[in-house]
């Protein structure tokens, strides 16, 4: 399968970079500092929403201020030795030329600034929870994302491994490809689903970026 575009919009964690152990860690904390059961997270859609939305979910409103600077604060500061590439990652990104790509992430920008700079990577295009006033699975991240690179939607593809990401994608008009790094396969609506980057190559021409399988 070939998909050509000229553009390619990434989710960070769980498509760039795996932050798991480290969002559990500091979520876990949080939780109990909050008072917030298994129960109370297991009713509510978590993976790829902003935290800002989660919190809403679980708290006063009157607390979310406050629970949102501080689970911004532990994760920021279990930044160190809790981020890591995920395979493919580094030699993907390095096959494309900077106005070609950009990072589309839930988390805010000192976080997600954090977290890239701990793996070496460095858009020259980054959408974060603090540009948007919808997140996923509202399209606004993806489109947004667009008109900074100066591309059609339609000629985008979104690399995502959370349903509430991939949903955002088709919102936006956009080619998805999912990555089965943090869920099932079958959990996955998207025009491609692969284990990860490491599953596809990339080649770019004059007429933009063509991804295909490998093998």
């Amino acid at each position: 399968m070939k998909i050509h575009a000229d553009a390619l919009l990434f989710d960070n964690d769980g498509t760039l970079v795996s932050s798991l152990e480290s969002v559990n860690r500091c979520w876990t904390r949080w939780a109990r500092e909050y008072g917030i059961t298994a129960e109370d997270f297991a009713r509510i859609e978590l993976h790829g929403r902003p935290a800002a939305e989660i919190a809403a979910d679980l708290l006063p409103a009157d607390l979310v201020p406050e629970a949102l600077a501080r689970i911004e604060l532990l994760e920021v500061e279990d930044v160190p030795g809790g981020v890591v590439l995920l395979p493919g990652t580094a030699a993907f990104l390095d096959s494309l030329s900077a106005d070609r790509w950009a990072v589309v992430t839930s988390a805010t920008r000192r976080l997600a600034e954090a977290r890239l700079a701990e793996v070496g990577v460095r858009p020259k295009t980054l959408i974060s929870a603090d540009d948007v006033t919808r997140g996923k699975p509202d399209p606004e991240p993806y489109l947004l994302a667009a008109r900074e690179l100066g591309v059609d939607p339609a000629r985008c593809v979104v690399f995502e491994d959370a349903p509430a990401g991939l949903q955002a994608g088709r919102a936006a008009g956009m080619t998805t490809v999912a990555l089965a790094t943090t869920h099932e396969p079958s959990e996955l609506d998207a025009d491609l689903v692969v284990k990860d980057l490491s599953a596809l190559s990339v080649l770019v021409t004059d007429g933009g970026v063509e991804i295909s399988t490998r093998g």
